[in-house]
């Protein structure tokens, strides 16, 4: 089974185990190995990695432009980090990351009113920045 160092920078332990790397793409990649699968979360297409990866469209401070593509890719990230290293990412690494990651605790079984505190506990204390992501991560259920 392929994952994360728990005590590695930006994975976050869900409840279920399941660990999952958060980060900014601006940033250089860290050490260690590379994810198996990502998803980016920006405005304009990713840069092209090696791993298998997937595009969510999301313009910078917003919401998803296509909610059905995100969920889906939300999804498939936490069914994926199950068995594989998982990373998502956007490119300052706190509101869209932090609000997938949030997004991500609701489908691990965190209550959605408490799934931002969760996220900047493990992740980043400033995860999820606008009232807009916050109210997106409590429709969640």
């Amino acid at each position: 089974m392929a994952t994360w160092e728990p005590a590695a920078a930006g994975v976050v332990r869900f409840p279920s185990g399941r660990l999952i790397r958060g980060r900014a793409l601006r940033r250089p990649l860290p050490a260690g190995p590379s994810p198996e699968f990502a998803v980016y979360l920006l405005g304009t297409a990713p840069p092209r990695f090696e791993w298998e990866q997937r595009w969510v469209r999301w313009p910078d401070f917003w919401l998803p432009v296509n909610e059905d593509e995100a969920v889906a890719a939300l999804q498939e990230a936490w069914l994926r980090a199950e068995h594989q290293r998982v990373e998502i990412a956007c490119w300052g690494g706190r509101g869209r990351t932090g609000t997938a990651l949030a997004c991500i605790a609701v489908l691990d079984g965190v209550p959605a009113r408490k799934a931002v505190p969760f996220v900047r506990e493990q992740y980043h204390p400033r995860a999820v920045e606008t009232p807009w992501q916050r109210k997106y991560v409590m429709r969640k259920r």
